[in-house]
């Protein structure tokens, strides 16, 4: 894997397909930018979720084909795809078997039986569930209003549970939404090694495992990150993976203060840096440098691997920070960003549990184009492997249209607008992308980046030096947040000779 900037969009982000990105990619302003690119999942096909709820991993062929994952190869561009441990889509073939031939169904342990799992832990109610004891109950986490069931009619017409964490609609006999696997079912591991070796096929580095950590399931334990099944989750993963070299990346969510992220990485494995989006806001509006200074050396200190980012296909992270902020200061960049035209997502009727706000990060910054290129300059020279959201890299606002034809669930859309090609070619042109561009093509080409860079962290009130360093070459960037401005200098080897 190598350590050069990752873009970050879907395959039809920027001109309806794949095919349209790499003809942007491959132009001489933006040959070379990026080393990576991370497809979001509707390159598989999918229907729900923007692209999370995957039938099955085959190429989507309105958006992607091989040759387009060919062309990136000739481009030097590695990729980052997604793998959704925890569950499938309910018009994926396994699930509709289910639903056809219901008891008679090779895949019926595929999914979770509700009543199956929970069988002496609870009371069965009138409506053919079992509902647990609530003892049971109180380490769990719903990602929806009541019990996360969806009532499977199968063809002799007896209706059944299956666990159902994130989206459902029933319109028998069609179901949408995303059915949780049963990892205790052979088939399932099945299914995981057919995958990853697919995935691989397609030229991948990198696999984000997203919703990983609902996966692991048993009575009265959590069902969200439970110990230790998670890391014997990850284990058996990671045994799939090694023979196809590639690198998993568990994405997860959490408060700093639980300390999450550390034991991921004892675990050996590369995390998100979901800390530094909130972090770079904090120290660009508050004029401070104190707690991104902390956490830049705590990663440098503790060898923490980390894709960092500042935007992302979701939202900006500022719960996360409960821990490593102070509440009343997290609070206050949630009203800030929200008063800038950002969304929360009311949870269950409760405004601000979620961990995000929905709101492009150039808008989140007020839309200055100087605190944009600030904030990117940090990023670039912030331990860990740079992923940079198309739309950021374009210094896109906010995108409420496109909430509008969304929908109630559409607030995640106000960060993923849809360029054409033209519109991107004339985007291009603009002196805010030039610049971001000159910065990763100098991250790129500096010699002090390299794989084994020693990273060093200065900070003095409202001011943070990061420098670079390795064989005598070196890169250097302050940021004074005082006055708003930063400077980056290349350090050659002879200047080391002859001052130190």
């Amino acid at each position: 894997m190598n350590n050069r900037p990752m873009l970050n969009a879907y395959p039809d982000s920027m001109g309806g397909r794949l095919s349209d990105i790499i003809s942007i990619l491959s132009r001489n302003d933006m040959k070379g930018v990026f080393g990576s690119f991370y497809i979001l999942p509707s390159i598989y096909h999918s229907d729900l979720d923007r692209g999370f709820s995957v039938i099955d991993y085959d190429l989507n062929e309105e958006l992607a084909d091989w040759r387009d994952l060919e062309e990136l190869k000739k481009l030097g561009i590695d990729l980052k795809l997604d793998f959704i441990l925890n569950h499938a889509s309910a018009q994926s073939h396994q699930f509709t078997d289910l639903v056809q031939h219901g008891d008679q169904s090779e895949y019926k342990d595929f999914f979770i039986n509700w009543n199956d799992f929970w069988n002496g832990y609870g009371s069965m109610t009138e409506d053919g569930y079992i509902q647990p004891e609530p003892e049971h109950l109180e380490k769990m986490f719903f990602r929806k209003p009541g019990l996360p069931i969806l009532m499977v009619k199968f063809p002799d017409g007896k209706k059944v549970p299956y666990w159902n964490t994130f989206y459902q609609e029933e319109h028998y006999p069609l179901y949408l939404g995303q059915m949780d696997l049963n990892i205790k079912c052979p088939k399932v591991w099945d299914f995981y090694r057919n995958t990853l070796k697919k995935i691989a096929s397609y030229g991948a580095e990198i696999v984000r495992l997203d919703a990983f950590a609902y996966a692991p399931k048993e009575p009265g334990e959590k069902n969200f990150l439970n110990e230790p099944g998670t890391w014997e989750l990850l284990s058996r993963i990671q045994e799939i993976a090694a023979p196809y070299k590639l690198t998993l990346l568990p994405e997860i969510h959490a408060a700093y203060e639980e300390q999450i992220y550390r034991k991921i990485s004892d675990q050996g494995y590369m995390t998100y840096d979901f800390f530094l989006p909130g972090l770079v806001i904090d120290a660009i509006e508050n004029k401070r440098s104190g707690y991104l200074a902390a956490w830049a050396k705590e990663l440098v200190e503790h060898d923490i691997k980390v894709v960092n980012m500042l935007g992302c296909h979701d939202g900006i992270p500022l719960l996360d920070l409960k821990g490593i902020l102070p509440e009343v200061d997290i609070q206050n960049l949630i009203d800030l960003i929200v008063a800038r035209g950002g969304l929360v997502k009311n949870l269950h009727g409760q405004k601000n549990m979620y961990y995000q706000v929905n709101a492009t990060y150039f808008s989140a910054l007020g839309e200055s184009e100087q605190k944009l290129l600030m904030a990117r300059a940090i990023q670039l020279f912030m331990p860990g492997k740079p992923q940079i959201w198309y739309l950021d890299l374009f210094a896109g606002k906010n995108d409420y249209e496109a909430v509008k034809r969304a929908g109630a669930s559409g607030h995640k859309e106000i960060n993923r607008t849809n360029f054409s090609s033209d519109e991107i070619i004339e985007i291009l042109k603009k002196e805010v992308v030039q610049k971001q561009i000159e910065m990763i093509r100098f991250r790129n080409t500096c010699k002090a980046f390299e794989e084994g860079a020693e990273i060093s962290i200065r900070e003095e009130e409202g001011i943070l030096q990061i420098t670079w360093n390795k064989n005598g070459f070196g890169a250097e960037l302050t940021a004074d947040f005082i006055n708003g401005g930063y400077e980056i200098k290349e350090i050659c080897s002879q200047y080391y000779k002859h001052h130190s």
